[in-house]
């Protein structure tokens, strides 16, 4: 599918953020990666009156069987490049091409222990993209699904990965903190053989936003009434639904691939279908014990 995406504007007032996210499948191996500009995740950026663009940050994270493999998660003081379709955080990049391949190459260390972590990730589109979508009534926060369903080439050389399958990429953006208008989120992505779908759920909201995309076709859009999904707390009291899916696809959640007091990541695979949720809280990441604990997820590079 042809098409070509840019790097949104980048946020300039205390609280905005960007993020563009990006996750792969290839066989038992299931990759995900953030780039963050205002990063939401930063225990800095949210304690202090600080600018956007002084708390950028990437994330890599990778998984074998429902087990972490490696794990990455840097914040830098600032962009290395900025422009109409590059972006440059530390040395790891992310790119547009022409016909809206997206292109990551990683170049980190791991959190805690700084081992060298290089990967290269690249989607190409099989389906038209989607408009940004407001996911509040004032419009402060918006969701732009732009890879629904899309070709996954993955490589990490120093595991010996190499291989393709099926990926997903989107875009995040907000004028304001998370935690007031947007409390938090409940999202879930699933690779049918068919089909792609997307479901994205903003909690206390009565209406959830479902994008389904199909090899060479248009990707539709849909509000639905926020589904009842039964419900588990997590050992940090998070509650996390006890199965993921979009589309009547549902799947039982048996993989926790991260927990945390106010953000968790779930996987399950069954019979063809790859699923891939996220649940999150961030009025919980307003207590400072919680965000002194974030501290040690994370690798801080300062300036030179």
């Amino acid at each position: 599918m042809s098409g070509r995406f840019a790097v949104p504007p980048l946020p300039e007032r205390h609280g905005s953020y960007l993020w563009l996210y990006a996750d792969a499948v290839v066989g038992d191996v299931t990759a995900v990666c953030i780039f963050l500009v205002g990063s939401v995740f930063s225990p800095r950026y949210v304690a202090h009156a600080r600018r956007p663009l002084d708390h950028c940050a990437v994330n890599f994270a990778l998984y074998r069987g429902g087990r972490r493999l490696a794990w990455a998660f840097t914040e830098y003081p600032g962009l290395a490049h900025a422009g109409a379709d590059r972006l440059t955080i530390g040395s790891s990049s992310l790119a547009y091409a022409r016909d809206g391949t997206l292109a990551l190459a990683i170049a980190e260390r791991t959190a805690p222990w700084g081992r060298p972590l290089r990967a290269r990730l690249e989607l190409t589109p099989e389906c038209t993209s989607t408009a940004a979508l407001p996911l509040d009534t004032q419009r402060l926060h918006y969701w732009e699904p732009r890879i629904v369903r899309g070709t996954a080439r993955l490589e990490v050389p120093a595991l010996g990965i190499a291989g393709a399958g099926l990926g997903y990429h989107d875009a995040n953006r907000g004028s304001m903190a998370l935690g007031g208008e947007l409390p938090g989120w409940w999202w879930a992505r699933v690779h049918a053989p068919d089909a792609s779908l997307v479901r994205y759920g903003v909690h206390g909201q009565a209406s959830e936003i479902e994008v389904a995309a199909r090899d060479g076709q248009e990707a539709t859009v849909v509000r639905a009434p926020a589904a009842a999904r039964r419900r588990r707390r997590s050992a940090w009291g998070l509650a996390l639904p006890t199965d993921i899916g979009a589309g009547g696809r549902p799947v039982a959640a048996r993989r926790l691939l991260e927990s945390s007091p106010f953000y968790a990541r779930q996987e399950a695979h069954a019979d063809g279908v790859h699923a891939l949720g996220e649940s999150a809280d961030f009025r919980r990441f307003r207590s400072p014990l919680i965000r002194w604990m974030a501290y040690c997820r994370m690798r801080t590079e300062r300036a030179a």
